[in-house]
């Protein structure tokens, strides 16, 4: 069922109870209030009869003639005086409670559709007597049925008309949603640029197009980023591969010569290496971009990696000088603990030493750690080569190598790399550089993951 169509029902629905308890409330109170002017008027008539048919007195008779003169006779008035404890038959007979009601001296009532009684016990010269009063009261009971006639119609119709009101209320809410539906349908993977128009507010409608702009964004980068990385890599991968290629057919050529066979096999040997470097990175890359659920995480001491990680950029490079800061470490122990992958983990930060270690030209390497009740961040500086700066918005791209690194060796994966295993922790790299005097990679990882 439409969303449309579940609102306008609920609509409805709700629409009638609510109708519903209030016919109901005006029913009842209308029911117990009608006719308390009619039985008023039989108490006093009941009252007049005692006073008249009960009491000596010398006025009774003007009292009557004015009764009948003035008092006007209600539909099928008549007047039962009976001695306490007496049976009288009435036109039809009344129930015990409303006798019980009036041997406690109170006015009793009691009504049989349109038909209406009154009764009172009175004490004359030391007898009791009960006066009974009944009439009819045939408009008050006509104006009731009308009530209740009219409440039905009214309820039927007004939930007619809460349906209709709650349909076209519903669609008028939902056309903004029907509307971002239209536009996410048009949008398919050759024209990812385009985006739903977010009205001003911040309504739930607005996020919701936000949301979906936000995601397209997104989307568009994978995209494009998946479009380069391919781009790159096959030319990264048939770079090697053609090398190999000639050398393999030099070598053929120079079947009797040692020497250029010699020199051609180094070279395919170092092409080879080169390729199966390549291939171990882009493996890096995919396995960086799983969600993270099918890997090993345990709790990792950062501080304690970090020295793994000096150990073993020292083995890659004997001659560099690495210096681990540990000045502003927290007095809880505890914020130096992560729940994280700790090979992935070890190989982002291995990468980012090492590349400060080579970019440094064998100057001093300064790496920090320090940790508060949210963040963690470790702070790689090296006085190296730099970064240009129109070079630094694109060091995150994979095999993008910036244009001052044409002496150094390397292929341009490790800090794409890296900043992939530091997304799946859901941490973030902010990097300051100034070519010539040394860059400065931040890794900002939280505390709670």
């Amino acid at each position: 069922m439409q969303i449309a169509k579940k609102i306008t029902l609920l609509f409805a629905i709700l629409s009638a109870v609510i109708i519903s308890l209030l016919s109901g409330f005006v029913w009842y109170f209308s029911n117990e209030f009608a006719f308390e002017d009619f039985y008023k008027r039989l108490e006093a008539r009941v009252k007049i009869a005692a006073q008249i048919k009960l009491t000596e007195d010398v006025n009774n008779k003007a009292y009557a003639k004015m009764r009948n003169q003035y008092l006007e006779r209600l539909p099928s008035e008549k007047e039962y005086i009976m001695r306490a404890g007496e049976v009288k038959a009435l036109d039809r007979q009344l129930p015990a409670s409303f006798y019980n009601r009036i041997n406690t001296g109170a006015m009793a009532r009691y009504r049989i559709e349109n038909h209406f009684y009154a009764g009172k016990f009175f004490k004359n010269n030391n007898n009791g007597y009960i006066v009974i009063v009944s009439a009819n009261d045939p408009f008050g009971f006509r104006e009731l049925k009308d009530l209740q006639r009219i409440l039905i119609i009214g309820f039927f119709l007004s939930v007619i008309l809460s349906f209709i009101v709650g349909w076209k209320f519903s669609n008028y809410m939902l056309m903004p949603l029907r509307n971002i539906i239209k536009s996410v349908k048009r949008i398919k993977a050759e024209n990812l640029h385009l985006r739903l128009d977010v009205k001003d507010g911040n309504d739930e409608m607005s996020q919701l197009a936000q949301t979906f702009n936000n995601m397209l964004n997104r989307l568009e980068t994978a995209f494009e980023t998946q479009n380069n990385f391919i781009s790159n890599a096959s030319h990264e991968l048939r770079t090697p591969l053609t090398i190999i290629s000639g050398e393999v057919e030099l070598a053929m050529k120079n079947i009797d010569d040692e020497q250029k066979q010699g020199k051609a096999l180094a070279k395919i040997k170092d092409e080879a290496e080169r390729l199966e470097h390549i291939l171990t990175s882009l493996l890096g890359l995919a396995q960086s971009g799983f969600n993270g659920k099918n890997q090993p995480w345990e709790e990792v001491r950062m501080d304690e990696l970090l020295w793994e990680i000096k150990d073993s950029v020292n083995q890659v490079h004997p001659n560099s000088k690495i210096e681990i800061d540990f000045s502003k470490l927290p007095d809880d122990e505890s914020l130096l603990t992560l729940r994280a992958n700790k090979n992935l983990m070890k190989l982002a930060l291995n990468n980012i030493v090492s590349n400060a270690c080579k970019y440094s030209n064998e100057k001093l390497v300064s790496v920090s750690i320090e940790s508060n009740i949210h963040t963690l961040s470790i702070a790689v500086t090296d006085r190296g080569i730099g970064i240009p700066q129109t070079d630094i918005q694109h060091i995150f791209e994979p095999f993008y190598r910036a244009s001052n690194t044409n002496d150094f060796k390397g292929y341009g994966v490790g800090l794409p790399l890296s900043l992939n295993i530091i997304r799946l922790h859901r941490g973030s790299i902010a990097i300051k550089s100034q070519e010539g005097v040394g860059t400065e990679i931040k890794v900002l990882l939280p505390t709670m993951v």
